[in-house]
């Protein structure tokens, strides 16, 4: 944090605010809902946002470890994010043939 000098480091920690800021907005939409596709995709948010989070801080902290952490995230959002899509794309299916 030292090497930080004043501007950077009033970006860093405005930033920090704002996307903390967002991630309860995220979790407001995560717990009203109203869909269970909404709450997907608020999670897919937090879990974004926290990526965001994470990699910000690690500018404040200058720990370059951070990053991987918010990387690792990252693939597990989008591998979640594709389980859910085939889930209800299986669900939407079986809709269909019981229509028939």
């Amino acid at each position: 944090m030292e090497d930080l000098d004043g501007f950077l480091l009033w970006a860093v920690f405005i930033s920090l605010a704002i996307i903390s800021l967002a991630i309860l907005g995220a979790f407001v939409r995560l717990i009203r809902g109203p869909s269970l596709p909404d709450r997907v995709i608020a999670i897919d948010l937090v879990a974004y946002l926290t990526m965001g989070f994470l990699a910000t801080y690690s500018v404040l902290i200058q720990e370059e470890t951070y990053i991987d952490v918010a990387l690792v995230l990252g693939l597990l959002a989008f591998l979640g994010t594709v389980a859910f899509a085939r889930y209800i794309e299986r669900i939407h299916a079986e809709e269909e043939t019981t229509e028939l």
